[in-house]
């Protein structure tokens, strides 16, 4: 089997029932999943024309609007490689990317020649749609091996030069039908979508699952609080997905909007970077519902989540999916034993093959056909598994370990501190010493923060130093780029 067979189920079998509700700044207009397969027929054909063939990269350099999910679509079909840019990437990082890519094809809404590697064959979207209107929508259909690859998807690059993971059709299939069943997602659910398409969230996870189970999806350009409100109470979603970015923004409305907008919410998904307990414990007050925290990757797709029915737990990411196998190890890669924290090591059909083009940084991310998330986690008596922080943010300090993510929690507890990070600075005598950069309001007493860390943890993990800064740097599903503090 391969993507479109499964697609299929809602494209062909549900060809008459709405499917898509495209918000464009408050302009709404509805398809079928009919003419969304027509859509798609038009826009292959139309890539065909321009010399794309399976095994071609597609790169596409689209916010979130209906023609992203066409070029998805028709390059699936066509057997080509789909390839999305975070368009918040500029010049240096989109050069980077393409010229890694080569492909055939690049996809934007109005490119800039200057902007754009000279060897790349660059298409106005408009241009392209020309082309599909007036193309035939008889179906077009080439067939695929299940290892074939589907997808690029380049990692955040949040430590060094974005890399591009190969997901296999096989790949998405495995992801699409775990958490279909983990999740119960249906036909008669009302999927309302905010995260960015170009990133595996928002792509992988939502619209896959959309496809799949033949529901009804509201696409909007982007996650605005202002118009939150007034968002979920004209579609009425069952379903949402969203990072904790959007989470904390959501708990900026008043208490008795939250909880008529919880109401008819049959789940909150979060992921993409960790949950705050604080966060869950706030929005379950004010919401009426207990966010499920899951944990993924762009290399895996989704490893573990948080039961649907069943205890969600503060903090944790919950229970390794169906056919997915997990493993802590330590720094010799032997595993832990008992609640002792080690490196995820992970594997199963959901895991990619490697990176594109990157035999070295392949060979390195596997250990006896094993990857190495680079994660660093706590495993309960009971199963259910709990993130400490990356390997790389481990802060080593008197020779002793210190993850940030312990001491993130604590200072969310604090009165008045909405964000914090915290990362290790070079000291002449520790080796490094935890520094503490939080968004705050005006009344917060640093003083008072390192004597509430000191009387909760051990004086190695206290922050020698705390910042007060106006906003964290984040990527564009809102993790935060530690690398870019203290610059």
């Amino acid at each position: 089997m391969q993507l479109t067979d499964l697609f299929d189920l809602s494209l062909i079998a549900r060809a008459s029932e709405p499917a898509l509700d495209v918000d464009a700044g408050g302009d709404v207009t509805t398809l079928t999943f009919g003419e969304i397969d027509a859509r798609a027929n038009r826009m292959a054909r139309a890539l065909a024309g321009r010399g794309v063939v399976a095994g071609d990269r597609v790169v596409v350099y689209l916010a979130n609007r209906l023609e992203f999910i066409d070029l998805f679509l028709a390059s699936v079909r066509l057997g080509a490689v789909f390839t999305p840019i975070n368009v918040l990437y500029r010049d240096r990082e989109i050069t980077h990317l393409v010229a890694d890519a080569a492909p055939r094809l690049v996809v934007a809404e109005a490119p800039d020649p200057a902007a754009w590697p000279s060897a790349a064959l660059v298409v106005a979207l408009d241009d392209l749609l020309a082309e599909a209107a007036g193309a035939s929508a008889d179906r077009v259909h080439h067939a695929v091996d299940g290892d074939d690859p589907a997808a690029i998807i380049y990692t955040s690059g949040t430590t060094g030069r974005s890399k591009g993971a190969v997901l296999s059709h096989n790949n998405l299939l495995a992801n699409t039908a775990n958490i279909l069943a983990a999740w119960r997602i249906t036909n008669a659910d009302r999927y309302l979508a905010v995260l960015p398409l170009f990133h595996v969230h928002g792509l992988a996870n939502g619209v896959c699952a959309w496809l799949a189970s033949g529901c009804r999806m509201r696409l909007v350009r982007r996650f605005e609080r202002e118009g939150a409100a007034a968002l979920f109470e004209s579609f009425q979603p069952t379903l949402f997905f969203g990072v904790p970015t959007i989470y904390v923004r959501l708990l900026e409305l008043d208490p008795a909007t939250t909880r008529r907008l919880g109401a008819g919410v049959r789940l909150f998904v979060s992921g993409s970077a960790p949950l705050p307990a604080a966060v869950l414990e706030a929005f379950r007050d004010q919401f009426g519902h207990t966010i499920l925290e899951r944990y993924g990757m762009s290399e895996t797709l989704m490893l573990i989540s948080n039961p649907y029915t069943g205890q969600r737990r503060a903090g944790t990411v919950g229970l390794p999916l169906p056919g997915v196998s997990v493993r802590l190890v330590d720094s010799t890669g032997h595993d832990v034993t008992g609640e002792n924290s080690g490196e995820v090591l992970v594997r199963g059909s959901n895991v990619f093959a490697g990176y594109w083009r990157n035999a070295d940084a392949t060979h390195a991310a596997f250990v006896d056909g094993w990857f190495r998330t680079g994660d660093i986690a706590s495993r309960s008596a009971d199963g259910y598994y709990t993130l400490c922080g990356r390997a790389s943010d481990l802060i080593i300090s008197n020779g002793f370990n210190v993850y940030p993510r312990e001491i993130e929690e604590l200072l969310l507890e604090l009165p008045g501190v909405r964000e914090a990070a915290v990362v290790g600075m070079p000291d002449p005598v520790r080796g490094e010493v935890p520094t503490a950069y939080v968004v705050a309001s005006d009344d917060f007493d640093s003083d008072a923060a390192r004597d509430a860390c000191a009387r909760a943890l051990a004086s190695f993990k206290v922050p020698r130093t705390f910042v007060r800064v106006e906003a964290l740097p984040r990527n564009a599903l809102g993790k935060v780029q530690k690398h870019l503090l203290g610059m």
